[in-house]
C-alpha cells in the first residue's frame, strides 16, 4: 500500500484516525493522576509520556487541546502544580483504558473504574495503587503546539517501585511486572525483553553482513 498526503486526507475519518494513531508504533501506557484544591481526584490514560532529560530528571507528555469543556487533568496540574505518572500492567488494562471516558467535571475515574488512589510520603497528588511504577511530578512549563495540543513538562520529584524490577544498571525490567504498551487508541501489547546492547561507540560497531 502506498498513500500520498492527498489520499490520506481522503480516507474515511475513522480509518484515517486509527492509521495515523498507530503508525508511530508502540507507545508507553501510563495513568496520569491529579487532585484539585477541593480534593477531587482524577486519573486518565495517556500514551504520550516521553523522556526529556536525566539531569535534572524531566518527563513530558502531550495534552489534547483544552476546549470549551476542559477535562480535569490539565486544570488540576495548573492549579496545584503536581501530578503523578503511573505505569500500567496487564492486570488492570481494562480499568485503565476506560479512564479515557468523558465523565462529568469533578467525578472521579478512581471511583468509577474501581482503581485505588494511594498517597505516599506526603506527595500532594494521588498515585495509582495498582501501578508497579509510580512517579511523582512537579509541573515546570507548558508549551503550546501548532495543532492546539499542549506539551507539558515536569520534573521528577519521587519514584516508587519494587527493588526487583530494576537491574544493576538502573534499567527497569518491564517484563517483570507485565508492563504494557499502546498501539493507536485502544489496542494493547505485552512487553518482552528481546536484547540489550552496549552504549554505541564507532570503533565498536560490528561488521554487519
Amino acid at each position: 500500500m502506498r498513500l500520498s498526503k492527498k489520499e490520506i486526507e481522503q480516507l474515511d475519518r475513522k480509518f484515517r484516525l486509527n492509521l495515523i494513531n498507530s503508525i508511530s508504533g508502540i507507545k508507553p501506557a501510563n495513568l496520569i493522576a491529579t487532585k484539585s484544591r477541593e480534593n477531587h481526584e482524577n486519573v486518565a490514560i495517556f500514551s504520550s509520556v516521553v523522556h526529556l532529560g536525566s539531569s535534572p530528571a524531566q518527563l513530558g507528555f502531550i495534552m489534547r487541546p483544552q476546549t470549551e469543556i476542559p477535562r480535569d487533568t490539565y486544570p488540576n496540574i495548573l492549579e496545584t502544580g503536581y501530578y503523578t505518572i503511573n505505569h500500567i500492567s496487564d492486570s488492570f488494562i481494562e480499568k485503565a483504558h476506560f479512564t479515557s471516558a468523558k465523565l462529568k467535571k469533578g467525578e472521579s475515574e478512581f471511583e468509577r473504574m474501581k482503581l485505588e488512589p494511594e498517597y505516599l510520603a506526603g506527595f500532594f497528588a494521588p498515585f495509582v495503587q495498582e501501578s508497579p511504577v509510580k512517579i511523582g511530578m512537579k509541573h515546570q512549563e507548558s508549551i503550546p503546539l501548532p495543532n492546539g495540543c499542549i506539551f507539558v513538562i515536569g520534573s521528577v520529584e519521587v519514584i516508587h517501585m519494587a527493588d526487583h524490577i530494576i537491574n544493576e544498571l538502573g534499567q527497569l525490567e518491564l517484563q517483570t511486572y507485565s508492563g504494557v504498551g499502546i498501539s493507536g487508541l485502544n489496542t494493547y501489547y505485552g512487553l518482552n525483553k528481546l536484547a540489550s546492547f552496549p552504549y554505541v561507540r564507532e570503533d565498536q560497531i560490528p561488521d554487519f553482513e
